[in-house]
């Protein structure tokens, strides 16, 4: 009989000693005793929890794992730097080559720089516009990283909105941020109208159900920006090297000035860039942005054999005919059972809409227990391959029956 029994008892061990049970907020179980608590293995493009149960997952580490689990060209690298080095007191080849593939493949960029996470990526160039314009308040348009979650109304989570000026941020710095939604052109324009001698840049995330509004979005962001003297800054940490290889830029042909890639880069390694013009990113000899672990080595090996793997193999064009095999699957299984589920946004990463929360939850509840890890945001990577689709979408419809 199948149970999530272990996996549980090590994740409310660790809730004693880990504050919430995990660093990172959409990891934390919300379906138990469905759903896994711990993740101890991936392969490919299936994971284990702790009791041994197996699961075709469309999480993907919400977003980096592109490539697959265990993806060996990664490994490989991997463990060829292991030999050599993690980490030196001056720079390693690998910055610059990386950085060299990056402004080859990625339209805005002429230099680049390395952090870590995504969020911190997206503050160090809300600095660079800052420095650029000699101005200081930002819109932001989706969600950018806890980091940059201060607006009054921001989006704390992917999903999850602050009801006033978010907790822990101080109001005269929350004062220098405006949200604004995706599409919403009057809402930036009001913006503008305001406050145009003040707006340093634009930060845009784009609204993944409704992504395709990005070909007349994103230009009017781009021209409102040149209009008004402020910088537009792409949030591509989700959409980069998914869409395509260089992103929503390549996808949508909008240049903007500065972007961040961060989940798309490494198959999971930690790693994420900065980068766009060089008249910007120059400004980086003055405007401070310095990090220790910048220019480490395994998470660069993994970025560059990942990078290389994506030209190589067509990665973009295969997730893209996978996603759309299972999604459209997705969608005729839900119709046909009148289950009030659709799948929206670009077949790479599909967002799950229940008519209800409660039809979210049993539906997600159900998709567990025979095997498939969802997300509100469901990705697919190079390992799930035509025969993982059929056999994911007969797992969903026994799902689908339990309902």
């Amino acid at each position: 009989m199948r149970t999530t029994s272990k996996s549980l008892a090590i994740f409310q061990e660790s809730e004693k000693y880990l504050v919430g049970g995990t660093s990172t907020g959409s990891k934390r179980v919300s379906f138990s005793p469905d759903e896994p608590a711990v993740i101890v293995k991936g392969k490919g493009c299936r994971v284990w929890d702790a009791d041994g149960n197996e699961y075709i997952d469309f999480r993907n580490s919400l977003g980096p794992v592109t490539l697959g689990y265990g993806f060996k060209p990664i490994n490989d690298a991997i463990k060829e730097q292991l030999d050599n080095g993690i980490i030196f007191g001056h720079p390693h080849p690998l910055e610059g080559e990386v950085a060299k593939l990056l402004c080859e493949n990625i339209p805005c960029a002429d230099q680049v720089r390395f952090l870590k996470t995504g969020g911190e990526a997206c503050s160090a160039a809300i600095k660079v516009a800052r420095a650029a314009t000699g101005r200081d308040k930002i819109i932001q348009i989706g969600y950018n990283g806890w980091l940059n979650s201060v607006g009054e109304g921001a989006s704390v989570l992917p999903r999850q909105q602050a009801g006033g000026i978010p907790l822990g941020v101080p109001r005269a710095v929350s004062e220098l941020f405006y949200v604004a939604t995706w599409n919403d052109r009057a809402a930036v324009e009001q913006i503008f109208s305001n406050h145009h001698g003040d707006i340093a840049a634009v930060i845009v995330a784009c609204g993944y159900p409704d992504i395709e509004a990005g070909h007349t979005f994103l230009p009017f962001i781009r021209e409102i920006t040149e209009k008004y003297g402020a910088l537009m800054i792409l949030d591509e940490i989700v959409t980069g090297f998914r869409l395509a290889i260089g992103g929503a830029q390549e996808y949508f042909n909008v240049t903007p000035d500065l972007a961040v890639f961060a989940k798309g880069m490494a198959n999971g390694m930690p790693i994420s860039t900065y980068l766009g013009k060089s008249k910007y990113m120059q400004l980086l000899s003055k405007c401070i942005v310095s990090s220790t672990y910048g220019g480490e080595t395994l998470s660069l090996a993994a970025a560059k054999a990942a990078i290389e793997t994506y030209k190589r193999e067509n990665v973009v064009g295969h997730l893209w005919k996978v996603g759309q095999k299972m999604w459209d699957g997705a969608e005729e299984i839900m119709k046909r059972h009148g289950v009030a589920v659709t799948f929206k946004g670009a077949a790479p990463c599909k967002i799950a809409v229940a008519e209800t929360p409660e039809l979210h939850e049993r539906l997600f509840r159900a998709a567990y227990r025979n095997g498939l890890s969802f997300y509100n945001a469901n990705y697919v990577n190079f390992s799930h391959k035509s025969g993982d689709i059929d056999e994911a979408l007969e797992r969903l419809e026994k799902a689908v029956r339990e309902l």
